[in-house]
């Protein structure tokens, strides 16, 4: 049975537990580590989520790859639900929390769009990003399911702008055993139902949506609850 899960952000611990409830729990709310001064001011958001009852993303903050070394730190000290990771530090950050006693936290690999459909880049870390390469989604795909890292993380897919980009990773991601994906960057709720649409036709059996400032009020910084139950409601229709 297919499943679609939400990704959002929250100003603050009451807006966690809004949008949480919002979703009927059918939602992650996401850490950004670039946000905090320090691992250990991270270390305690995540904690005061955690106790709330928030299934937490920690996150690197607009795909920052400086973040990848906090995120592991961050995700070490309070094995969250969920953790956002760049391709080279993925299969790292699985080690890591392994070891540290992790047995529900699951792990993406920020992958990026290539020049044409079919083609991707997985140099997102702080020194590969500048480089030019680009590799098949089979290959990129194939070296996910290697090192164990749970799903893709596609970003930036610019809302509807590249969903052939979307499509050919999608499959590719599933024919290599892994069938969880998450299209970043540009989703509202407007095109919400064509982009996990697409994901969801192409084969993926979960879909982690990530919808970050087109649902936050200007004015009060906070994730709109209203909003979040409105896309929980389209996942559901979408499934149905």
């Amino acid at each position: 049975m297919s499943k679609i899960e939400l990704n959002v952000l929250a100003k603050d611990l009451d807006n966690a537990v809004a949008v949480t409830q919002a979703a009927e729990g059918n939602v992650y709310v996401g850490v950004l580590t670039k946000n905090f001064d320090t691992v250990d001011e991270a270390v305690a958001q995540v904690k005061a989520y955690t106790a709330a009852g928030v299934r937490v993303s920690v996150g690197l903050g607009a795909g920052d790859p400086a973040m990848w070394r906090r995120v592991v730190d961050v995700s070490v000290a309070t094995l969250p639900a969920h953790v956002n990771q760049v391709y080279p530090a993925a299969g790292l950050t699985v080690g890591a929390l392994e070891v540290a006693g992790a047995t529900d936290t699951w792990v993406n690999a920020l992958i990026t769009p290539g020049s044409k459909p079919g083609l991707v880049r997985v140099g997102t870390g702080p020194n590969s990003v500048g480089f030019d390469g680009e590799v098949s989604a089979e290959q990129a795909a194939a070296l996910v399911a290697e090192v164990g890292i749970a799903s893709v993380k596609f970003y930036p897919i610019g809302g509807t702008t590249q969903l052939d980009h979307l499509t050919a990773m999608v499959k590719a991601a599933v024919a290599a055993g892994v069938p969880i994906f998450e299209p970043t960057g540009g989703i509202d709720v407007e095109n919400y139902d064509v982009v996990v649409s697409t994901c969801l036709e192409a084969g993926a059996t979960h879909v982690v949506p990530h919808i970050y400032t087109s649902i936050v009020d200007k004015a009060s910084g906070n994730t709109i609850p209203e909003l979040v139950t409105l896309l929980n409601e389209k996942s559901a229709a979408l499934l149905s």
